[in-house]
């Protein structure tokens, strides 16, 4: 597979500007949190922007202990349905250090995902966060004080996810679970849908600040 890997059918369309920014979703196998996570983001950024995703804004996932060419769980793949989401296509992947690197934005299910990325290394401490993390710190910034679209997507993504790690040790979780998106797999698919619904509506504000589109628009 090329570097570019499955981020190929996940760009967005190119605003003006320079570069392209990458979102990577990490879970621990790479069959269910993970690639709902990743292709719900690339439905709701499609959904925005009101273009195909092909562009400068990536998005893809792995495990840490990821099923490496496994498909993603059938349940996975019916919670997109629900949402309108595509599944199609989908093979799991293991965490590398090369996704790490070239990732500009690293979004996790837990804490401890989060320690598992940081602990490779690559200077990942400050764009590594868990999901639910980032989308706390997301709702205490101003988009006013984002770079506009006219600069480029990627430059708004790479100022959004400076000022969530400004506010990190500010802004803590009112909890030690508030951050965790908890692990489906096995479960029915009425606790696939929940992890479904919680998924989405921590990505909501993140795909909002990213576009300046809100959902209803």
């Amino acid at each position: 597979m090329s570097p570019e890997g499955r981020g190929i059918a996940g760009h967005l369309p190119a605003v003006a500007g320079g570069g392209s920014f990458r979102i990577l979703h990490v879970s621990t196998g790479n069959v269910c949190r993970s690639p709902i996570t990743e292709r719900l983001t690339r439905h709701a950024l499609s959904h925005r922007l009101g273009g195909p995703v092909t562009g400068e804004l990536i998005v893809e996932s792995a495990g840490t202990w990821g099923h490496e060419g496994a498909p993603m769980e059938a349940n996975a793949a019916a919670v997109l349905a629900d949402f309108g989401a595509d599944a199609s296509g989908f093979t799991g992947r293991e965490l590398l250090d090369e996704h790490v690197i070239r990732a500009d934005l690293v979004l996790t299910a837990t804490r401890d995902h989060r320690a598992q990325v940081i602990s490779m290394g690559h200077s990942a401490g400050l764009r590594t966060f868990t999901l639910k993390e980032f989308t706390r710190l997301v709702r205490a910034i101003d988009p006013a004080t984002l770079p506009p679209l006219d600069d480029g997507m990627a430059e708004r993504a790479r100022a959004l996810v400076r000022a969530a790690a400004a506010l990190r040790g500010w802004l803590l979780a009112p909890s030690p679970d508030a951050d965790e998106v908890y692990d489906p797999y096995g479960a029915p698919i009425t606790f696939f849908r929940s992890i479904g619904d919680e998924i989405n509506q921590a990505l909501d504000p993140v795909v909002t600040a990213l576009t300046g589109v809100t959902a209803g628009r």
